[in-house]
């Protein structure tokens, strides 16, 4: 697993940046010969309504427009391109049903939503069909080989990444050395996401002076509230690990309240209803990684894939979701052409073999019996008066152990 500096300059990760994912060889790379069938189908097991949309259905959109140029251009393998999307419902037991009937209907890949705990029962369909499965944005280390099989993936950034990233940040860059911790008890991966901030930020010889939790639905912070005010110390910082929509709700509890602290988090902050919900008067000094920027500041050939987007869907792109989902069937179509196959097998190892140069920055994977990690950047945003400014692309100088 390679590393890098702590703050990529944008002219050097531009060069690195290409959209629609060019890709190239590390080492050798699976072959074989395609299947009988005129078609190459991809199921889409995302969440289309629930809690999870505001992520999946963006990344829907990203396909779908993935897909189309696709087969302008001929296809996968001289083969038509099929995206079958069903609605996983933010269910986990939906997920894994969507993706067993989608794998009836022929699929050769599954996209599974972006987050373990919704998206592992769709690529654990996958890997007992013996396909490859990719999550556009799940985020937990759990989300690999090791939990979910040999074909399985994630294009996003772990949270061993996207903590240490804003813990440098604060540290090191900021000069901050206290932080208070809320995290929400919702799902994997708003408590995965805390612990290795917390890791990293202990590492660099911060202090953590409480660990406070949340949990997502109750819609009412008062007594995070209550433990901040009370506090004889005060933070030099709030890291809060939660998700919309009560995401929104803490954090305007406590500017409501007087509570003038920074704010930091990770990419569930990248979301354009917090935008909406904090505005111009609660939208500052609030600081969150994410997988990429609505921007040419971030990658240079961003205006041209805003431009096919727009022609396809008649506005501009409205989400950063949006692009890992363009980049997951970018990916899976540039393995299948390396692997000369579909087979779950062969894709999986071209995957491993490959780089890939994506709209969300530049990805390798580590080998299976490593998990799958994924080597990739993060994108820096800060929110200032309810809009996001891009700051850069950061690699943690250490990345805790998963």
């Amino acid at each position: 697993m390679k590393r890098g500096t702590a703050l990529l300059s944008l002219a050097v990760v531009a060069s690195l940046l290409v959209a629609g994912c060019s890709s190239g060889t590390k080492t050798g790379g699976g072959t074989g010969g395609t299947g009988a069938d005129d078609k190459i189908i991809i199921g889409s097991a995302l969440c289309q309504t629930g809690i999870q949309a505001p992520l999946d259905e963006p990344a829907l959109r990203g396909a779908q427009l993935a897909v189309d140029e696709l087969n302008a251009k001929g296809g996968i393998l001289g083969k038509k391109v099929e995206l079958i999307a069903m609605d996983g419902k933010s269910d986990p037991v939906t997920v894994g049903n969507v993706a067993k009937q989608l794998i009836e209907q022929g699929a050769d890949a599954i996209i599974a939503p972006s987050d373990f705990d919704f998206g592992g029962p769709a690529s654990r369909e996958a890997q007992k069909a013996g396909i490859v499965g990719i999550s556009p944005c799940a985020s937990s280390p759990l989300y690999g080989s090791a939990a979910l099989g040999d074909k399985q993936f994630t294009l996003s950034m772990w949270n061993t990444t996207m903590g240490a990233a804003t813990a440098e940040y604060a540290y090191n860059v900021k000069g901050w050395r206290s932080v208070y911790v809320i995290t929400d008890d919702f799902i994997d991966y708003t408590k995965s996401l805390s612990r290795y901030f917390i890791v990293r930020f202990k590492e660099l010889g911060g202090k953590v002076i409480f660990e406070d939790t949340y949990t997502q639905g109750q819609a009412d912070a008062s007594a995070q509230l209550a433990r901040i005010k009370a506090l004889k110390e005060k933070p030099d910082f709030i890291y809060i690990s939660s998700y919309q929509p009560d995401l929104a709700l803490i954090i305007r509890t406590l500017r409501e309240s007087g509570v003038t602290q920074p704010v930091v988090g990770g990419d569930s902050y990248d979301d354009p209803s917090l935008f909406e919900a904090l505005g111009s008067k609660y939208g500052s000094d609030i600081i969150y990684d994410t997988h990429g920027f609505l921007s040419d500041e971030a990658n240079p050939k961003y205006s041209e894939f805003a431009a096919a987007y727009k022609k396809k869907f008649g506005s501009d792109p409205d989400a950063v979701w949006i692009m890992p989902g363009y980049d997951v069937v970018m990916v899976l179509a540039q393995a299948m052409e390396k692997a000369g196959t579909t087979d779950g097998a062969a894709v999986a190892k071209a995957m491993e073999d490959m780089t890939f140069d994506c709209l969300t920055g530049k990805l390798d994977w580590a080998p299976a019996d490593k998990g799958h990690e994924p080597n990739k950047a993060a994108a820096l945003v800060e929110l200032v008066a309810g809009k996001p400014k891009f700051l850069g692309w950061v690699i943690p100088e250490k990345i805790p152990a998963p």
